[in-house]
């Protein structure tokens, strides 16, 4: 199991943001955990069809899990409402559909970075009582991402550790370093290939990458407080190793556009050396007919100061909306979906991380995922990204400056002048 005192901070953020809310009035909702009265109160026991609503499928594991639990549920059944694969777009309809209070959004993949602002607004049913799911065997970095105010909302289904795929049949390691994998770069040069990318376009990912390259370099972006820390020796070192990436060129100039898939198809097409991304990538570019990089790559730590880097903590947990007419059923369904058996299906089907701690040690997983000690390093040096119910506002203020930053558009010093300020505004929630 993994250290909390990694996830000390989190505890001092929700209080801060608890006390803002207080008083800034843009969190609003329906009942929060404990309350006996509202929607949260309603359909505990009432069963029947509901339906299932997450981001694009890349990997088909959604539709097998689906059509097992519906040919088992005939009186149950799950649809599943498919949205796209661009995470602010899932976070902007869920918002949409839980304000209007659509009883049709029964259960949701929530990205780990919602829980705290769905909670916060009483959107989500409290995971206690008759919701209550066992949560004693899952890695406790994964547990943390579902808690808001100590009670659980979400829970843990597939978690994500950044990684590092790398050509191996043109490098003779993984690097270990960053300034060891930028020496590395006139071999992509000498192949006529860029060097490094990872996701570098406005949106969350951008966001994800930021964080990366700051923890990475010894910097955070609030204190145990959650007050910005973002002017400072170790955050301008991170920010400034991908602006001076793309000054060199070592980061290539069409990175800017790149999010997950992008990233992905441009290492699948010979076209990177190396690419930081998720576990999804493995299956993908070991497996898909037009992949060109078959048998040719390896996945290793992200790289950082001295050793692996600190990975973004991603994944996806399952919320059940305090709107559903059929919690019952929202909630049997849930706890299916984080068996053992469905996260060792979407592993091996689709190289998503489990939560479940006993499936990194298990042997015949490994043998047919070889990465899985990669990505449990990951998951154990990663740091979450701040946990506020302001958090959109958090994460604009990160792309914005940042992605103007890596244009050339501000300096590193102003740009992470202007997120501090800019943060600082989002928690006030003016």
């Amino acid at each position: 199991m993994l250290n909390n005192k990694r996830f000390a901070p989190i505890a001092a953020v929700a209080a801060l943001t608890m006390a803002l809310t207080g008083c800034g009035g843009s969190t609003g909702g329906g009942g929060g955990a404990g309350s006996d009265e509202g929607p949260a109160a309603e359909n505990l026991d009432a069963r029947g069809p509901i339906t299932y609503v997450r981001g694009k499928d890349n990997s088909d594991v959604v539709r097998p899990l689906i059509k097992k639990w519906n040919e088992a549920h005939p009186d149950q059944k799950v649809t599943f409402k498919e949205q796209s694969d661009t995470a602010d777009q899932q976070h902007d309809d869920l918002v949409q559909n839980l304000q209007a209070k659509n009883a049709d959004y029964d259960i949701m993949e929530v990205d780990v970075v919602w829980t705290a602002e769905f909670a916060a607004k009483g959107w989500l049913q409290p995971l206690e009582g008759d919701m209550a799911i066992e949560t004693e065997d899952m890695l406790d970095a994964t547990v943390e991402t579902g808690m808001y105010n100590d009670v659980l909302y979400t829970a843990p289904q597939r978690s994500d550790g950044g990684l590092l795929y790398y050509r191996k049949d043109l490098v003779p390691k993984a690097p270990g370093t960053w300034d060891e994998m930028m020496g590395m770069c006139d071999i992509a040069e000498e192949n006529d290939m860029g060097c490094y990318a990872g996701q570098f376009a406005q949106y969350e990912g951008l966001t994800v990458n930021v964080a990366e390259a700051i923890n990475t370099a010894g910097g955070t972006i609030i204190d145990e407080e959650g007050n910005p820390t973002l002017e400072t020796p170790e955050a301008k070192a991170g920010l400034g190793n991908l602006v001076e990436g793309f000054e060199s060129g070592n980061i290539p100039e069409q990175a800017i556009t790149f999010q997950e898939e992008e990233s992905r198809q441009a290492f699948q097409s010979g076209n990177l050396l190396f690419l930081r991304n998720w576990p999804y990538v493995y299956n993908l570019a070991k497996t898909e007919a037009s992949s060109k990089v078959q048998g040719k790559f390896g996945v290793a730590p992200l790289p950082g100061k001295d050793g692996p880097g600190a990975s973004s903590l991603g994944g996806h947990n399952l919320g059940i909306s305090v709107y559903s007419d059929h919690k019952a059923t929202a909630h049997d369904f849930m706890e299916y979906m984080i068996s053992a058996e469905s996260q060792t299906f979407r592993a091996t089907q689709g190289s998503q991380a489990p939560t479940l701690a006993a499936l990194y040690d298990d042997p015949e997983l490994i043998k047919q995922l070889p990465y899985l000690p990669v990505l449990k390093t990951s998951i154990e040096n990663a740091v979450p990204r701040p946990v506020t119910p302001f958090y959109p506002g958090v994460s604009k203020a990160i792309q914005e400056n940042s992605y103007a930053a890596l244009q050339g558009e501000k300096s590193v010093d102003q740009a992470l002048a202007d997120m501090q300020q800019a943060i600082k505004s989002a928690a006030a929630g003016s």
